[in-house]
């Protein structure tokens, strides 16, 4: 559906792209990975034709249509509402409908013997064919869908686009995206401005999605989740790697091993031929021979061993000694404007405890951070810190305060603490500045390299609670994974507002959920809290029974039956729990049936594309890929199937089981 012909692109010595060849066939779902500045988001526009490139060099299908998320939000016409401009993703089909009202009040007065009665025929059952494969007849349901996915509430519905904030807008932007339906779909950080709640909508949403996606992120557990193939883009070149973002580390560590074997192979006879030469150099009789090898060794392919960051790390100083408590909340409360933020947030977090906030965007997640923080007083309630704690915070506000005559490398100097400056390296080193930026001005830094800045700046600072409002927004994977780690042994507590789910689990052990103004704190890390909210949203949807009100009177009513007839009934109650589960179990073992057959398949299709012959054979190659995207979205679907059913049997099982007891 999309190819890309012999891509190059350099900037003085340096290639971005260097004669790169690649192809994209339906069901693909690609994940681009590489370092920062490989060219990830240069390579999205080219594809989608932001970026301009000479005639051939990207070819399309004829019937292939690109969908493209920037990172950056656009503005809107004045004077719309978000349900009007969702509604332009319906544009096209709007216009034949509108084409197709205007053909029916012709033909309503038209003559069958006039001229042009038959085309207007033709046209009006072309048009009926094309409204009748898209959404139009379902558009707002569609787009009421949508919207209440990605986060919009029903009363946003009719608000001026105008009063939505960036972050807001780009999730409009992805609405009329995913509401356009296109062929294939190109998303740059789709992710950035998503709670976890939107976010695993959207995981759930293209997992299904009929067209082709490639996708940039740094949400890991959401690649994980979606891609099936691997671009990477690295020294110029693009690498394909087949399955999820996890898999691509593990078979790349492989191939780094062949390749740094391969690349010592050649320096170790680069070397030898240099001895040689610089030996005969001035003796006549090997002249030949010198220039031979010389000769030789400007022919020689010489191996490049590809980018990595992995060499850098980083642990956190020891928190200053403290009390066992950490903090105490209790009977929290906030308001703006009158309107509460939230009340009665009650919590206690010890030392050594790490504790994720999770909630929809608005709910006070950072509102919460803040009056911990001391930033913001609370309108009711009380925070209580243990004895001695120190507190750190990480906020948006923070890049705003670095000094802006200060380089990078004194921002961190001139703290108070301990660090050598080889250490304080490290910790730049892993916030993204290295060799001579650690010289830079902060006034000339971007907005994401001051607020990298002011993170390791608090990081710096030794304290007991770390308190962090969205720490890995500007850090690629490599630095996510490095903080990741410094947190997971850090010993001091840490509360973190943040929607990346691997980058959490890795440290946290509890998360506090703010829900319609109120808080809850669930054991465990964050798939724990996903795996119990689906299961909370499974029972909130009602399980549909039929067991008549009557029994349920009869078995919690004071006159409880006893002997003969309490068998009765719970043989009864049996015989309506075999009558309801019967069929559920029959569908699951036909779904297990599927799933194993599925991964047949799909082991097989992977032991075949591993096959490094197969990539000789573009046409096999190409055939072998669209089979596995193919069996991946079968197999997901099958599993989320099995999900649902035998959460079903579960919740009717518990019910049933509660009421059959044993007779008297």
């Amino acid at each position: 559906m999309l190819s890309i012909n012999h891509l190059s692109i350099q900037f003085g010595d340096k290639h971005l792209f260097k004669d790169v060849s690649v192809r994209v066939h339906p069901a693909d779902r690609i994940g681009l990975a590489g370092v920062n500045g490989a060219g990830k988001s240069t390579l999205v526009k080219i594809m989608s034709g932001a970026r301009k490139m000479d005639a051939g060099v990207v070819v399309r299908g004829k019937r292939t249509t690109c969908g493209y998320l920037p990172q950056e939000a656009v503005k809107f016409p004045a004077g719309r509402t978000l349900f009007s401009e969702a509604e332009t993703a319906f544009a096209e089909a709007l216009a034949l409908k509108k084409e197709l009202d205007t053909i029916n009040k012709t033909l309503e007065t038209a003559s069958p013997d006039s001229s042009g009665f038959e085309n207007l025929l033709q046209r009006q059952g072309e048009i009926q064919h094309i409204l009748e494969q898209s959404d139009i007849f379902q558009m707002q349901s569609q787009i009421e869908k949508v919207l209440g996915g990605l986060g919009f509430k029903q009363q946003d519905f009719q608000k001026s686009c105008n009063e939505f904030s960036g972050g807001w807008i780009m999730r409009l932007m992805l609405a009329k995206l995913l509401l356009s339906k296109p062929s294939l779909l190109l998303l740059d950080e789709p992710t950035n401005h998503l709670d976890i709640e939107s976010l695993t909508w959207l995981e759930d949403f293209l997992r299904s999605y009929d067209g082709a996606l490639i996708i940039i992120s740094h949400d890991r557990a959401f690649l994980d989740g979606i891609t099936t193939t691997i671009w990477e883009l690295s020294l110029g070149n693009l690498n394909v790697y087949k399955g999820n973002y996890t898999s691509y580390l593990k078979e790349k560590e492989s191939r780094m091993k062949i390749q740094r074997a391969a690349y010592e192979n050649q320096q170790a006879q680069i070397q030898q031929t240099m001895r040689f030469v610089e030996r005969f150099r001035a003796k006549s009789t090997k002249a030949s021979q010198v220039q031979s090898r010389l000769r030789q060794l400007e022919k020689l392919e010489k191996v490049e061993i590809d980018d990595v960051e992995h060499s850098v790390s980083f642990r956190f100083p020891p928190s200053p000694p403290s009390g066992r408590l950490a903090v105490d909340v209790s009977s929290l409360g906030k308001q703006f404007n009158g309107v509460d933020v939230f009340c009665d947030l009650n919590f206690q977090l010890h030392r050594g405890e790490k504790m994720a906030v999770v909630g929809v965007n608005g709910a006070g997640k950072s509102t919460l951070v803040r009056l911990l923080a001391g930033i913001e007083k609370p309108d009711s309630g009380t925070i209580s810190y243990g004895h001695n704690v120190s507190i750190s915070y990480f906020g948006q506000h923070q890049a705003r305060e670095l000094d802006p005559r200060l380089t990078v490398l004194e921002t961190i100097s001139l703290l108070e603490n301990e660090m050598t400056n080889t250490r304080i390296r490290t910790l730049l080193a892993t916030f993204l500045f290295r060799g001579d930026e650690v010289d830079k001005k902060v006034q000339v830094l971007s907005g994401g390299e001051k607020s990298r800045l002011a993170l390791a700046k608090m990081i710096a600072s030794p304290a007991s609670l770390l308190i962090l409002d969205e720490p890995t927004n500007h850090l690629d994977m490599t630095s996510q994974e490095i903080l990741q780690e410094a947190m997971r042994q850090y010993d001091g507590a840490i509360i973190v507002v943040s929607h990346n789910r691997f980058f959490l689990n890795a440290f946290v052990g509890k998360v506090l959920e703010i829900k319609n103004g109120h808080a809850s704190v669930h054991e465990g890390n964050i798939d724990d809290y996903l795996i119990k909210a689906k299961e909370e949203r499974i029972e909130a949807a009602g399980i549909a029974t039929t067991t008549s009100q009557d029994n349920k009177e009869e078995t919690n009513g004071p006159g409880k039956p006893k002997g003969k007839e309490a068998r009765k009934l719970s043989a009864k109650i049996r015989q309506e729990k075999n009558r309801l589960l019967s069929p559920l179990k029959t569908t699951l073992a036909g779904t297990e049936k599927e799933i194993e057959s599925f991964e047949d398949t799909k082991s097989e299709l992977e032991k075949a594309l591993a096959d490094p012959e197969l990539y000789k054979n573009q046409d096999l190659f190409s055939e072998k890929s669209r089979e596995y995207g193919i069996i991946e979205k079968k197999l997901s679907k099958c599993y989320q199937e099995w999900e649902a059913i035998q959460s079903k049997i579960d919740a009717l099982e518990s019910r049933f089981d509660k009421e059959i007891e044993p007779p008297d």
